[in-house]
């Protein structure tokens, strides 16, 4: 009998290098010290209410939402793991309003990370599903070993690597390179990301939707036209549509990557600019929709091409099916 092949994260990662004859190994070194940080926090997530990591710090972050226990607890967790290997230079993070230096007794690397330590942390006491979203830039400032707000503040499409972990009924990691997008399942018998989702790709077209139609009164008329075909049965095949939404845009994409279909969080009255974060959300998701064989836009621009102005900037993301999005795009552009 012939056995499958095993395959952990850290083997794929390492075989992923091969290809590339000129790799030094960095890359490598900073996701293996990338999934241990998440393999920690998924322990932790898993026994929140055990061990009195549920409820609110009493601070209030950059973005002006009050501090989860949970969102600091995995903030923590990232730098530590991070902030030693020598393959970083900086890091920023959704939690923090500034740049966040490498202390100065370890060896600066040459790459950026930015990183949601916990998407979806809303959700925590209802136990519904959160996640990890990460992004990886090469260090492009000359100004010294240091990272500076140039290296964040790429357009999405120099990500050298992008993907998230989801910890929900299982922990997934889901990450791409640039070639190919894969997805491991968390064993934790062995404590180790197994390869399940290989080279996974986007249909492309799906008939589920997912959006906050509690803000459908802020909305444009093309937004809102859209939808109300999506739920006509007689706009088209597959109406209506399935409505799912599940306020995490880790699980609503992970979802969309996987079924097909689209996500939207698109501007409004309230939120002018968008409500998701480009840096830490929106440039990730639309690295690994992209390289999945999806799309991803602000409803004018792709959001790839997008480098951005502040750390914390704000946008509307329309992501999933390649289909879906053009047909989005044709309401909103005034097409139909």
């Amino acid at each position: 009998m012939i056995e499958k092949k095993v395959i952990n994260v850290t083997r794929h990662i390492y075989e992923e290098q091969m290809k590339y004859p000129h790799a030094t190994g960095d890359l490598s070194g900073l996701l293996a010290d990338l999934t241990l940080a998440c393999k920690i926090i998924h322990r932790e997530v898993n026994k929140a209410g055990l061990v009195e990591l549920l409820g609110l710090t009493g601070e209030i972050n950059v973005q002006g939402e009050a501090v989860k226990k949970l969102d600091d607890y995995a903030q923590q967790t990232l730098y530590r793991a991070l902030d030693h290997g020598g393959h970083l230079c900086a890091m920023a993070s959704e939690e923090v309003a500034d740049i966040i230096p490498i202390p100065k007794q370890f060896r600066k690397g040459k790459y950026v990370i930015l990183f949601d330590p916990l998407d979806g942390s809303s959700n925590i006491e209802a136990n519904a599903s959160i996640g990890t979203i990460f992004s990886i830039y090469r260090k492009v400032s000359k100004d010294g070993p240091d990272g500076t707000i140039e290296d964040f503040l790429q357009a999405g499409t120099e990500q050298v690597c992008a993907g998230y972990v989801i910890y929900g009924s299982s922990t997934v990691l889901v990450y791409s390179t640039g070639v190919g997008v894969h997805g491991f399942t968390l064993d934790p018998s062995v404590g180790e990301f197994l390869l399940s989702h290989p080279n996974i790709k986007i249909p492309e077209s799906g008939y589920i939707y997912s959006v906050n139609e509690g803000n459908d009164l802020g909305w444009d008329d093309g937004t809102k036209r859209f939808i109300q075909q999506l739920k006509d049965p007689s706009a088209g095949p597959g109406r209506p549509y399935s409505a799912r939404y599940i306020g995490s845009l880790v699980s609503d994409f992970h979802r969309t990557l996987l079924y097909g279909g689209i996500f939207l969080y698109p501007a409004d009255k309230k939120n002018r600019r968008g409500k998701l974060r480009l840096n830490y959300e929106a440039k990730p998701v639309a690295f690994l929709a992209e390289r999945a064989g999806g799309m991803a836009t602000d409803g004018k621009q792709r959001i790839l091409d997008i480098a951005g102005e502040d750390l914390h900037e704000r946008v509307p993301l329309i992501v999933g099916s390649k289909d879906n999005v053009e047909e989005y795009l044709d309401f909103v552009q005034g097409r139909r």
